[in-house]
């Protein structure tokens, strides 16, 4: 007769390999909890925070460096081009065509800065890997 238990019937297995490293740290913590393996797995993925953990190659230094120059290069350029702007604004009717492109050209600088800034995000996003 096969042994009934009092628990949700569960379908899935799921398995894993460790190192002896790690698997000595998993039978203490097993002993200092006293429960089974499966109870242990169980409680670690309905408990676990997944923190991203951001490696970074020598590339993604050299790619972060060049990004933050050239973010701070858009940014005194629209201070200058803000600067003209104000200037021909001040001086009205003359200059209101040129006015315009001034603050046209600012806007553009803008956001040229958010899509670099946007496509670094995805760079280094696509480094990440993940943890529990």
């Amino acid at each position: 007769m096969r042994k009934k238990y009092n628990t949700p019937h569960r379908r899935h297995v799921v398995k894993t390999r460790l190192s002896d490293e790690e698997h000595a740290d998993f039978m203490e913590r097993l002993a200092a909890y006293k429960i089974s393996q499966s109870e242990f797995v169980r409680q670690a993925i309905r408990g676990a925070t997944i923190r991203p953990v951001i490696t970074v190659s020598p590339v993604n230094d050299e790619l972060l460096s060049a990004v933050g120059k050239l973010t701070a290069e858009y940014g005194r350029i629209g201070g200058n081009l803000n600067q003209i702007a104000r200037c021909l604004n001040e001086y009205g009717a003359p200059y209101a065509a040129l006015s315009g492109e001034v603050r046209g050209a600012a806007a553009d600088l803008a956001a040229l800065k958010f899509e670099v800034l946007k496509k670094v995000g995805e760079a280094i996003g696509d480094t990440q890997t993940y943890q529990l």
